[in-house]
């Protein structure tokens, strides 16, 4: 699209610095992600932004990476050579409203699109805990939100442009080749560089918020799928001392959904002011809670654009297994309460319902997510995790790409049955490996 075409953004989008000369790489110290657990392997870092930009780099460079917000807790997207952030390719580039279509920048955030989207009388169906991470990011590593009937974020892909290994652009549409897209949406960062993405649409809609607090774990367990099943996105937190979950978030549709305002939801207790899922931290950096009605962006994520998310120093690892064995999942984890307890600040348990995308982890399957907030302590949670892993083997637990996980590549690729297409797919469009790093070669390839 021409530039004269794009839509801007206005003051929803912070000013960027402006672009160094295409053969002087930036001369900063080496990044850190969000968390602060990770130093990028380099400081060659290049912020194109035009779709001619990144195609120079990607023509000049034998081996490159591509950045979003920095939000993964593992090197999914680091690399030893050279970076290319999207960072400044972050505008709206074309709103269809017939075919209910947004068309942007691969590096426009979430927090930066949905006012937007709102102002235009439209809305994304689901949005992730923290409205801080980009578009291209957050889809090439299935990062979601919550509810049975709401995919996660790349569910909601109709359309991709990228720039692959030899510098030219390509396409993926559902129009034109659906099934390559679903290969295609859940890139891992392996197939090229996201420059443009295409969502589906809804009707702008209003949410309320309400938390109950200290609901018996025995409820969950007896009643999972009428709990989840509560709101259009529901969340239970736990540090599972006590049987015991600490709070429950429901978020509903104003007039199409129940408002809960019963005192009592499940043996939990309506909250009397709003909450951090982390008892101890400010409420003030999340969303209204206390049942105001809110529009969708300020009440899907548990987290205001304005503040610095969750706890900020942290880990996070989060496991996927198929609904219908929540329960038995959720009692394999609880077992484990003393080794947890010492290294956690809070898990959050969600649901994802079932895509065809081919990387995801909920292809095929509604899903049921137990998500861990660690503590900043590597070392103990990495002695931690192939002790959970191997309790949620039985359900062929599945990652979160973007999060520390152990799971052996061997196992990964037999919990994904169309990994071998897709890494022919791969191919097709890198034949020698430019996109390829550490953590690609060991979970795609079994190269350690």
């Amino acid at each position: 699209m021409k530039r004269k075409n794009f839509i801007r953004l206005g003051a929803t989008i912070a000013a960027s610095p402006l672009l160094a000369p295409l053969d002087s790489w930036a001369q900063a110290p080496r990044l850190k992600n969000w968390a602060g657990n990770l130093t990028f392997s380099t400081g060659n870092v290049q912020y194109p932004k035009s779709v001619a930009e990144v195609q120079q780099l990607v023509k000049k460079h034998p081996k490159l990476k591509t950045l979003g917000t920095r939000h993964c807790f593992n090197n999914i997207a680091d690399s030893k050579d050279d970076l290319v952030s999207t960072r400044d390719l972050n505008k709206v580039v074309s709103l269809d409203r017939k075919a209910k279509t947004i068309t942007v920048e691969g590096g426009i955030k979430y927090g930066e699109l949905a006012p937007y989207l709102h102002t235009q009388g439209f809305a994304l169906h689901n949005l992730a805990s923290l409205p801080h991470i980009s578009v291209a990011g957050s889809i090439t590593t299935a990062t979601h939100g919550s509810g049975v009937k709401n995919g996660n974020l790349a569910s909601s892909v109709s359309g991709l442009e990228m720039v692959i290994a030899d510098g030219s652009v390509v396409h993926f549409s559902k129009a034109n080749n659906p099934e390559k897209l679903n290969a295609a949406v859940v890139g891992l960062g392996s197939i090229g560089v996201i420059t443009k993405v295409t969502l589906d649409i809804i009707p702008t809609f209003m949410v309320r918020q309400r938390v109950f607090t200290n609901m018996p774990l025995a409820q969950v367990k007896h009643n999972f799928e009428k709990i989840v099943s509560a709101g259009y996105s529901v969340s239970l937190f736990t540090d599972w001392q006590n049987e015991n979950v600490s709070e429950v978030w429901i978020k509903s549709r104003v007039g199409t959904e129940k408002d809960h305002t019963e005192a009592e939801f499940y043996g939990a207790k309506a909250a009397t002011k709003n909450l951090h899922p982390v008892i101890a931290q400010p409420a003030e950096k999340c969303t209204d809670q206390m049942g105001v009605p809110g529009v969708w962006y300020e009440r899907l994520p548990h987290f205001k654009m304005g503040f610095t998310p969750s706890t900020g120093k942290e880990l996070q690892s989060e496991f996927f297994v198929p609904l219908h064995h929540a329960v038995e999942a959720i009692s394999a984890i609880s077992k484990l309460s003393k080794q947890i307890g010492p290294h956690l600040f809070i898990t959050e348990i969600r649901t994802i319902a079932a895509d065809n995308l081919w990387m995801s982890p909920c292809h095929n399957q509604t899903s049921v997510t137990i998500h861990f907030t660690w503590k900043p302590e590597t070392a103990a949670v990495m002695k931690l995790l192939p002790i959970i892993e191997k309790e949620l083997a039985p359900f062929n637990v599945r990652p979160h790409w973007g999060k520390l996980f152990t799971i052996a590549p061997k196992v990964l690729a037999s919990r994904y049955e169309k990994m071998t297409d897709f890494k022919k797919l791969v191919a097709t469009y890198d034949p020698k490996g430019k996109f390829r790093n550490a953590f690609l070669s060991r979970n795609l390839y079994g190269i350690i």
